[in-house]
C-alpha cells in the first residue's frame, strides 16, 4: 500500500488521443494532490488509478458534451489534460480529464483508486474509522468517495491542468505493470448503457460497485 517509486507527470499528449484509449492507458497511474501554499493539505494525497469510464464528446448520448459546448461543459472541448468537475444528485463531485486534441469533446471519468499514500488524511476528509484493511475500499471506491477523499470541488480544482505538479492535483505514473484489465458498459447511467467503456484493472479489490460489477 506504499508508493515507493518516482512519480514522473503524464504530459499532454497522452491525453490528446480517443478516450477509449486513455481510459485504458490510465489504469494503474496515480492521480496526485500536493500541499497547497495554504497549506489545505498536511502531505501528499496518491492512490493508483484502478476504474475508470470513456466519454465520446458529441456523439455519446450519455456524455455531458453531448448537447454542444456550453460555459458549464467548456473544459470537455479542451485543450487535453484538464481537470473537469461536476457536481451530481445533489450530493457529491465527479473528477474527469479533458481527451482528444482541442476542439474536440472527449472525457474520461475517475470511477475508482487505489490509496497510497496520506490515508489517515483521507479517512479524515470521508469520515470515516479505519479499524482494518476493509475500510480502505470506503475511502476512494467510487468517483464521489474519491473526490470527497482528495478535496475535490468544482470551485477548486475544475479547469486544474492535470499534467502539471505546479496546480496540486496531476496525473503521474511510476513503475507499475497494468496486468490484465476488464471492459464492461458503463454504470448508473441511462443514455447509451450498452457501450463497452469502462475499463477495470482485473481482481482489483477497490473497484467500485457490487461484486458482479468486478
Amino acid at each position: 500500500m506504499t508508493c515507493l517509486s518516482p512519480i514522473w507527470p503524464l504530459d499532454r499528449a497522452f491525453f490528446a488521443r480517443n478516450p477509449r484509449r486513455v481510459a485504458r492507458e490510465l489504469l494503474g497511474k496515480i492521480l496526485v494532490r500536493d500541499p497547497d501554499k495554504r497549506g489545505s493539505d498536511r502531505t501528499r494525497l496518491a492512490a493508483r488509478i484502478v476504474e475508470t469510464e470513456a466519454y465520446l464528446g458529441e456523439n455519446d448520448p450519455a456524455a455531458h458534451s453531448a448537447a454542444g459546448k456550453t460555459p458549464r461543459n467548456s473544459v470537455l472541448f479542451g485543450p487535453p489534460g484538464y481537470a473537469y468537475v461536476y457536481f451530481i444528485y445533489g450530493s457529491h463531485y465527479c473528477l474527469n480529464v479533458s481527451c482528444e486534441r482541442e476542439g474536440k469533446a472527449g472525457g474520461v471519468l475517475f470511477r475508482a483508486l487505489e490509496p497510497l499514500l496520506g490515508i489517515e488524511e483521507m479517512a479524515q476528509a470521508r469520515d470515516v474509522v479505519l479499524s482494518g484493511p476493509r475500510d480502505l475500499r470506503r475511502l476512494t471506491s467510487g468517483p464521489g468517495r474519491l473526490a470527497e477523499a482528495f478535496g475535490i470541488t468544482r470551485v477548486r480544482d475544475n479547469g486544474t491542468d492535470l499534467t502539471s505538479p505546479i496546480s496540486g492535483l496531476w496525473i503521474g505514473k511510476d513503475s507499475f505493470h497494468q496486468g490484465s484489465i476488464r471492459i464492461s458498459p458503463r454504470i448508473g447511467i441511462t443514455q447509451a448503457a450498452d457501450r463497452r467503456l469502462r475499463y477495470f484493472l482485473a481482481e482489483n479489490p477497490f473497484v467500485s460497485g457490487p461484486k458482479a460489477h468486478r
